[in-house]
């Protein structure tokens, strides 16, 4: 099948309107996450173009973070990998005295209701699937986070065998409903521990927390989930490099 370049900025070169034009066919759900898109070669067919420019093309998309190129195999979709980078504001060793950096995640519940205000606000909608789990280090309970799912971009996930659920959810989201997280932002504040969130990570009622709320985004800037974290605020640690 011919594609066209869409012309719309035609003071854009030939690669940037293919990169955007490949975005879009990504973000449509036209290549599934376990399959290579076309080869260079095809593309260029396809579009009628060089093969240089469909590669400046791909490399732009590669340098984004939406594709990687596997040896030997082709360009394939990027797993997002970022889940579970709510641990690095944690500092958690095991019994050797190492970082610990394998996290496990233990599903506490998962059903289809309606979003508590701050998530409706997040996600422009109340229809969300709620889930709840806790994180762990070397055993230890680190994190316990509730998080809301858009129900229309999820349909089906409350009724997933518990064999589907791995300790991160992106890969999940991307692999299961080809919903691609591309970014997500984390906003940070502290707050005192309730009786629930005390007994799940061994704490006292009271106990200081540090707070973690994020909004992750879809290739098309979505927002697709919004979660509270909440953790020790005896493990927080933030390091910041500058310059």
């Amino acid at each position: 099948m011919a594609h066209r370049i869409p012309s719309a900025d035609e003071r854009l070169p030939a690669y940037a309107r293919l990169r955007d034009a490949l975005a879009s066919r990504i973000a449509s759900g036209e290549w599934g996450p376990n399959h290579p898109i076309p080869s260079e070669a095809r593309l260029a067919r396809e579009y009628g173009i060089s093969i240089g420019t469909v590669r400046k093309a791909v490399d732009g998309l590669v340098a984004e973070g939406l594709l990687e190129r596997r040896q030997g195999s082709g360009t394939y979709l990027r797993r997002p990998s970022f889940d579970a980078t709510l641990f690095r504001f944690f500092q958690v060793r095991g019994p050797d005295g190492a970082p610990s950096s394998i996290p496990t995640s233990e599903l506490i519940l998962r059903a289809r209701t309606k979003a508590p205000k701050e998530a409706e606000a997040a996600l422009g909608t109340d229809d969300v699937i709620g889930i709840i789990r806790l994180r762990s280090l070397s055993d230890e309970p680190v994190l316990f986070e509730e998080l809301y799912i858009r129900a229309d971009r999820f349909a089906g996930f409350e009724s997933l065998p518990d064999s589907a659920f791995g300790p991160l959810l992106y890969p999940l989201y991307f692999d299961r409903f080809g919903v691609l997280v591309k970014r997500a932002t984390d906003d940070l504040s502290f707050g005192r521990a309730d009786e629930q969130v005390a007994a799940r990570l061994k704490l006292k009622p009271g106990d200081p927390l540090a707070i973690i709320r994020r909004t992750a985004f879809d290739i098309d800037g979505t927002p697709v989930e919004w979660r509270i974290a909440r953790g020790s605020a005896a493990q927080f640690h933030y390091r910041s490099e500058i310059g």
